[in-house]
């Protein structure tokens, strides 16, 4: 208790002097950068998460083929969530004289618990969000499917026993996102009318889903009690069985995301440590007084790091106040811009926010304040004696655990955490030797220079050890600041090309050989442009290396029993397009191989069990066919264009029945497209996926806010950490500044000099940040955020130039106080 009273009034003092401030604002900064990015992102997931469920129509959806009963709805009655139910069917719908087989939805009171359906219930009206479900006696259809009966809002409908009003038209609709190879016209009901048309009978083949929503505890505890007592013919979804182009927008975001914390923690971790240099510097003659008085290690150990550890409590609850003042403010602004409920903050970033501000506080401010009990008592005479510590290396090496231990933990990914680790090791290492090389050219050039460029540039060489410690501070700091900026700007434009005005929206299924001359001319008749068609074969799996093989062999999952169940899709290709990735294996391009081969899509294989090598066996149309998986591939399922899980070798299914797919971007002006398609061509069948291109554009618009907001948070919250770090080491140079101006020293002199040097420190800084950025940004672009990557020699140069500028103005700024402050007050303060 003692040492502890003692520890708090040498803070005290600190305080009052103004000694501790640089090291108190620098902490607060880091524990505000990374809480207010933890809020903001965990607040932003969450709604990310709530917005994405939208297109459930709930939070957790179980789907099967008789009533959902037992455990499964007893779950759902639970407090904390609310459910609806539908059920889906097919019919024949009649609108005038067209027929055609109609999807049809029934939907309960409540539907759909997250979202909302688009319609339009007016001729020429504009399209707005549906107040709940068509009413009884009436029906919703969609745009596609009234576009292909030819119907309008107001005519009847004949369903079964019924006719039912039009009532609106369905441009966009939750669950859509799910599966959109639904080829029949959409038809929606109420429930409550489905007896009516008597098409429930014994044998009908139904589809039922009981949606659910609530807290996300109660949907949690859901979940966990129906996911083990689904029975037979049962499936539980969440958003993350939604299509793919939707997953890996929420999947890169959150990596984004968790990159913005990595930043954040580095740029701390940064300031903390040259604040914390700074601190024990004014602190060795204080502590050689202490030495000569009697005390010993243990009590001044205990003193500094005791005054670390209060410092760092209070510092931390500062920032943590300011953090959740700012993520407020922020969180409030995304829920008006991107017009969706933004949950409130929980208290797990605030936590986070201490534990990063301590540990980053003891693991790189503790090591410099524990030399100060190697102070020689000497030093109360010759300023010139520095503390020694043998330990110097373990206790650095403790930092960069402690450091590597936080990347780890806020990446979330032990990729992102190794290559961010790794990325800082290499650019330290890359800018402590070109700092020292620097050092070495000015000590040989400065006989040559003349004026204030000499003495700056001198400056520089003459504290060597600090401008190596500078130039790698700043270094790091831009580093991470540009790799931020460097893969947000792949990220949006990734989300840019993928989702482009052009992309397909329209699949054609069911082309025959003997049609494709003539699907073509069709084509060309449109103005459209020549589609590529694909070889789609319907095959079952039999056999997985010559061993019968079943929906049964994989009990334990049920997707991977669902696919196995099911039948394939096969294609031929001689060659891959740039969306499909060649992971394992060697792929047949160039070349007919004798026998069979298989390329298979790589998470489809390894759901399946299935590895290059293995010999995998179907059933097709009663006919056996046999290959080799040789190869496998990564697709990018954000491309909007045909794909296939499995592609055989080109020749090697002559002979088994197959049918043509394709893909077409049809404009919105070409209203009449399917319906003249499907005249020309009955037994074609179109798939409209606009409206699920609408909904993955929606939420990658919504992500890309998100991404902004939280990447220029972390840009200025690094920006001020940057500026913590510069002025934690410029004692020394208000000392000389102090000097020089009592011997004459003119202003403009004085400006030039400091100029000089923070242009030679930020020029150096800024061009291997610029540099490391780029190469690590690459790996990062591709290991963890599955994106093409090209390096961007002028963005890294622009961002070198601008690492300069922020160099020398944040530098110019640290040391503005030498200009300002009378030279007597300055050499008192420094000296005394």
């Amino acid at each position: 208790m003692k040492t502890l009273r003692l520890a708090w009034r040498q803070l005290l003092r600190d305080v009052a002097a103004g000694d501790i401030r640089i090291l108190f604002a620098a902490l607060v900064l880091a524990v505000v950068a990374v809480t207010a990015v933890g809020f903001v992102t965990d607040r932003a997931e969450r709604a990310l998460a709530i917005e994405a469920n939208r297109l459930l129509g709930g939070d957790v959806v179980v789907r099967g083929d008789a009533p959902i009963t037992g455990v499964v709805r007893d779950a759902a009655n639970a407090s904390g969530l609310r459910r609806t139910e539908t059920l889906s069917l097919d019919s024949m719908i009649r609108a005038g004289e067209q027929l055609r087989l109609g999807d049809l939805r029934a939907l309960g009171e409540g539907f759909p618990l997250r979202g909302s359906f688009r319609i339009v219930d007016a001729a020429g009206g504009a399209e707005h969000d549906a107040k709940g479900i068509p009413a009884r006696g009436t029906l919703w259809m969609s745009q596609s499917g009234a576009e292909t009966l030819e119907a309008k809002i107001g005519d009847e409908i004949g369903i079964g026993d019924s006719r039912l009003r039009l009532a609106a038209l369905v441009v966009q609709e939750p669950d859509a996102s799910m599966d959109y190879f639904n080829v029949a016209p959409k038809v929606f009901l109420n429930l409550a009318d489905v007896p009516a048309t008597g098409l429930v009978q014994e044998g009908s083949r139904l589809g039922y889903r009981l949606v659910v929503a609530g807290d996300a505890a109660a949907v949690e505890r859901f979940t966990s009690l129906a996911r083990p007592a689904l029975a037979r013919g049962q499936r539980l979804e969440t958003i993350q069985d939604a299509r793919p182009e939707i997953r890996s927008s929420l999947d890169r975001a959150g990596r984004f995301l968790g990159l913005a914390a990595l930043v954040s923690v580095v740029l701390a971790a940064v300031a903390v440590a040259m604040a914390a240099r700074r601190h024990s510097e004014r602190h060795l003659s204080g502590t050689a007084v202490m030495r000569c008085l009697g005390a010993s290690q243990r009590t001044l150990v205990g003193i500094h790091v005791g005054e670390l550890v209060l410092l760092g409590l209070i510092a931390c609850t500062v920032g943590v106040v300011i953090a959740f003042g700012l993520q407020w403010a922020i969180g409030s602004w995304l829920q008006a811009e991107m017009k969706i409920s933004i949950p409130p903050a929980g208290w797990l970033p605030a936590l986070q926010g201490y534990g990063v501000g301590m540990i980053v506080l003891l693991a790189f401010g503790a090591p410099p304040v524990l030399a100060l009990r190697r102070v020689p008592a000497l030093r109360v005479l010759r300023r010139d004696l520095d503390p020694t510590e043998p330990s110097a290396w373990l206790v650095a090496l403790t930092g960069f655990v402690g450091l590597g231990a936080l990347l780890w933990w806020k990446a979330g990914s032990a990729t992102l955490g190794t290559a961010m680790l790794l990325g800082i090791l290499a650019t330290l290492a890359v800018l402590a030797l070109l700092a020292w090389l620097m050092i070495l050219l000015v000590r040989r050039l400065r006989s040559r220079l003349r004026g204030s460029l000499r003495y700056g540039l001198a400056n520089v060489s003459r504290r060597a050890g600090t401008s190596v410690a500078q130039v790698s501070a700043l270094g790091l700091g831009l580093m991470a600041l540009l790799l931020l900026t460097f893969v947000r700007t792949d990220l949006l434009d990734r989300w840019q090309l993928s989702l482009a005005a052009d992309a397909p929206n329209r699949f054609i299924i069911n082309v025959q050989q003997d049609q494709q001359a003539d699907v073509n001319a069709f084509m060309a008749e449109q103005k459209i442009a020549p589609p590529t068609l694909y070889p789609m074969i319907r095959g079952r799996l039999v056999s997985l290396n010559g061993k019968p093989t079943s929906g049964a062999d994989y009990a334990d999952d049920e997707e991977a029993k669902r696919r196995a169940e099911r039948e394939f899709n096969l294609s031929t290709a001689a060659t891959l397009r740039d969306d499909n990735k060649v992971t394992a294996g060697r792929f047949w391009a160039g070349r007919t191989p004798a026998t069979p081969e298989l390329s298979v899509e790589e998470r489809f294989a390894e759901q399946l069990g299935w590895k290059v090598g293995d010999r995998v066996a179907f059933d097709i149309a009663g006919q056996a066919f046999e290959g080799k998986i040789t190869s496998l591939r990564s697709v990018d399922w954000e491309s909007f264009r045909p794909n296939f899980f499995v592609i055989a070798s080109p020749g090697s299914m002559q002979g088994y029945p197959a049918s043509y797919i394709t893909a077409v971007s049809v404009p919105p002006t070409q209203k009449r497209f399917t319906a003249q398609l499907v005249e020309r061509f009955p037994n074609l069948s179109v798939i409209d996926v606009d409206a699920v291109l609408k909904q993955v554009r929606s939420t990658a618009d919504q992500v890309s806010t998100v991404v902004q907001v939280v990447f220029w948070f972390s840009l200025a919250a690094g920006v001020l950490v940057l500026l913590a770090a510069v002025s934690a080491s410029q004692d020394e140079r208000l000392l000389e500044g102090g000097v020089m101006r009592v011997l004459g020293g003119s202003r403009r002199q004085l400006r030039l000099a400091q100029a000089s040097e923070f242009a030679a420190i930020g020029l150096l800084s800024g061009l291997v940040a610029a540099i490391a950025a780029s190469v690590l940004s690459g790996v990062v672009a591709t290991q963890v955020f599955d994106l093409p990557w090209k390096a961007n020699w002028s963005l890294a140069a622009i961002g070198g130039g601008l690492g300069m500028l922020a160099a020398l103005v944040a530098g110019l700024f640290a040391t503005r106080r030498v200009l300002d402050a009378p030279p007597s007050v300055t050499l008192r303060e420094l000296q005394g």
